[in-house]
């Protein structure tokens, strides 16, 4: 699967494949305030130890150093962003330092003529939430009353003139209603649909898989999600064989009360941040890449969405394929040859991902080439690479290590 067939335009496999911590900005997140005039039930909000206002000058302060690095894409959002002022001129001042796409993120309870003034300054893209296909869910969902109908003429008028996205977040009390939202939301003329459970209730969509196929087929991002749920694939979460760093921080970024965080998601289930808002972000940013086991961390291992688990297992494919270590033909993985050692005779009695600090030389000192699992005839294992090794004797033996325990040991990623 490409990258760019998933329906996120800031996702492709060229932007996975040349990806690096010196490599230009990709896509930029900006909390601008946590003032908000909903009341959503799900919302996490910020952090209060991180929670500010910015003011204007704050806020052109990070788009100019995002923009020092070639920041392609940026995105606006709160709270609400559309409460806090001065955000055409933001916008504007955005486009004029060369930052080729602006989004917003909005609960759409703004003055139609309030979006048309941001169409003018240069939004190229509309984010709006809609958790409901009704008056009676929609004030529940949104914690106020009276703002759904508004809302629906919001995405029905911006869908004519922009690229417009309606997500669908779905708790306990509102799944049995997901087709109905996402089939609502089509009618009503966005580009696409993107259902998410809450982090609090963080299952398995099930419901999800009686959309038609007809609107799947006319939204590229949700039928890549239903698609995914009817193979039983979560949109939340990490499996042990997935990467365990997060190669998006490379040249993604989110900031939110002067301090950058690994993603939004992290910052809005109460993470810490990777450090403050400077010039040495990208540095910062490498090193918690370096550092840091997204599947030892809850947030991570838990929250981590289907379409950041598909780009960091692209980006750690084009890593394999570069690795400093002979890429070798797959017949010379044979049963003979698998039989004939294993781990225990370098001195492994058990490696795995949390023991590469105290295994991993032994093992790179002894390795002598290697080839992708899926290509080998004996014992084939998705997500595995397998790995041929030299004994004390200078016979060969393979054995399976997990593509993310490969790439810690023969592969460079900054």
């Amino acid at each position: 699967m490409r990258l760019e067939d998933i329906g996120f335009y800031t996702l492709s496999d060229g932007r996975a494949e040349n990806a690096s911590s010196g490599s230009g900005l990709s896509r930029c997140e900006l909390i601008l305030s946590s003032e908000c005039n909903f009341n959503c039930p799900y919302c996490r909000g910020v952090r209060s130890d991180y929670d500010s206002t910015l003011s204007f000058d704050e806020a052109v302060g990070v788009v100019d150093l995002w923009a020092d690095e070639g920041l392609k894409n940026i995105r606006f959002s709160g709270g609400e962003p559309t409460l806090w002022p001065n955000l055409e001129h933001l916008v504007e001042h955005s486009k004029d330092r060369g930052i080729g796409r602006v989004a917003i993120s909005t609960n759409g309870s703004a003055d139609t003529s309030k979006y048309v003034d941001l169409l003018t300054a240069g939004v190229d893209d509309f984010s709006i939430s809609l958790d409901a296909c009704c008056v009676q869910y929609g004030d529940r969902m949104t914690g106020t009353k009276g703002m759904f109908d508004k809302v629906c003429e919001n995405i029905r008028a911006l869908s004519k003139e922009s690229y417009v996205t309606v997500g669908v977040v779905v708790t306990e009390d509102t799944v049995d209603t997901v087709r109905d939202v996402v089939e609502y939301a089509s009618s009503l003329g966005a580009a696409d649909v993107r259902i998410i459970p809450s982090a609090q209730y963080n299952r398995i969509l099930t419901a999800a898989e009686g959309i038609g196929e007809g609107v799947l087929e006319k939204h590229p991002i949700l039928k890549y999600r239903v698609d995914n749920i009817r193979r039983g694939i979560p949109v939340r979460g990490l499996t042990d064989v997935d990467p365990r760093r997060c190669f998006l921080m490379l040249d993604d970024m989110a900031v939110a009360g002067g301090f950058h965080f690994p993603c939004i998601i992290y910052m809005r289930e109460g993470g810490d941040p990777a450090g403050r808002v400077g010039p040495d972000m990208r540095r910062e940013r490498l090193g918690w890449v370096r550092s840091h086991d997204c599947f030892s961390d809850p947030i991570c291992r838990d929250n981590c969405l289907d379409v950041c688990v598909d780009y960091n297992r692209k980006f750690q494919g084009f890593r394999i394929e570069k690795a400093r270590l002979p890429r070798i033909a797959s017949h010379l993985f044979s049963h003979q040859r698998w039989m004939a050692g294993s781990v225990h005779s370098l001195g492994v009695d058990h490696f795995r991902f949390t023991s590469l600090s105290e295994h991993q030389d032994k093992v790179k000192d002894r390795a002598v080439g290697w080839c992708p699992s899926e290509n080998v005839q004996f014992r084939s294992k998705a997500s595995h690479v397998c790995l041929m090794v030299e004994t004390d004797d200078h016979d060969d033996f393979w054995f399976h290590i997990r593509n993310n325990e490969f790439m810690e040991m023969f592969c460079s990623y900054d």
